[in-house]
């Protein structure tokens, strides 16, 4: 074929492309966030951080110091009172925890565990771990917005958040690497939530565990992505139409298991189990295309560009 043909048809294939990229992706979900109690803009679907966060040590495979809640965070059946800021990219409860090799979900180990994003990072050069709690203000009618809308059979009203962000962080070994997320914990009366919020994820080959486990996995939810090639795709993709951002209930405290068993067998959770509104067990029915969907769209479009080039 014609050189000049060639290169005509590769650029309209990246033009449409581009095209599908864009237009599925809600542009409010890039609104700048203002807020009272923290910075004056946020990026993407990431809560605020900055202004007013305590900032970790700069450590490769360090932690915070065990930190006090100010309300209990019930995480499936169990409420706890502290909580470790784990640099590798993940929350635990009883103790720091170091590990900067990630473990597939289910890991049917003996602590509950929540990973936005976890994989070997390190904070030593670039990049801030901060987090902060808040029992009021404006951060609190967010929460409770987004909340009564990916649930809203709950009525739910929040009087605690806890956020942990990870901003611009290197992977080990590769200084430059920027690598932006958050989990955010959210709690009201008896119900409590999570969210994990992805900004721009630098690829790597490192593999990448995202999503929660509990004490020999009786209730755990992997990410999609998670231990596969794609990591970047975690600012793209979604359960509650808000690309980059995926929410869970969390204060469950029986199995999804069919059957009566003493030890309910592990089973991949349903984020949306409490609410019929969400038909699909890993993304929410709502207006438009989720972002996974249009993420398959543009994979396609890429084998078929690649089946033409051959």
């Amino acid at each position: 074929m014609d050189k000049e043909l060639v290169t005509m048809r590769n650029q309209m294939m990246l033009l449409v492309l581009f095209l599908l990229m864009t237009s599925k992706v809600n542009t409010a979900d890039f609104a700048t966030t203002s807020t009272t109690d923290g910075p004056s803009t946020t990026p993407g679907p990431l809560y605020p951080f900055g202004a007013g966060d305590t900032v970790s040590s700069r450590s490769d495979d360090g932690s915070s110091p065990p930190i006090t809640l100010e309300q209990p965070f019930v995480f499936f059946g169990k409420p706890y009172q502290q909580i470790y800021v784990n640099h590798n990219g993940h929350l635990t409860f009883n103790e720091a925890f170091a590990t900067f090799i990630p473990h597939q979900f289910p890991a049917f180990s003996t602590r509950d565990l929540i990973a936005p994003f976890w994989t070997d990072l390190d904070n030593r050069r670039n990049g801030t771990i901060s987090y902060r709690q808040y029992t009021s203000g404006s951060v609190l009618q967010q929460a409770t917005q987004d909340i009564n809308q990916y649930f809203p059979n709950l009525g739910f009203s929040v009087n605690w958040v806890f956020i942990a962000t990870w901003d611009k962080v290197a992977y080990y070994n590769n200084l430059g690497t920027e690598i932006t997320f958050q989990v955010v914990l959210i709690a009201g009366g008896q119900s409590s939530f999570i969210l994990m919020n992805y900004g721009e994820i630098a690829p790597t080959t490192q593999n990448i565990q995202a999503g929660y486990d509990t004490v020999n996995s009786i209730h755990y939810f992997s990410i999609p992505g998670s231990f596969q090639s794609n990591d970047t795709t975690f600012s793209y993709t979604s359960n509650v139409n808000v690309t980059g951002r995926w929410a869970f209930q969390t204060n469950a405290t029986t199995s999804t298991t069919d059957g009566p068993s003493t030890t309910p067998a592990p089973t991949s959770d349903d984020p949306f189990a409490v609410d019929d509104s969400c038909i699909d067990s890993i993304f929410c029915k709502g207006q438009g295309l989720t972002g996974s969907v249009y993420m398959l769209s543009t994979l396609l479009i890429l084998v078929f560009l690649t089946i033409l080039n051959n």
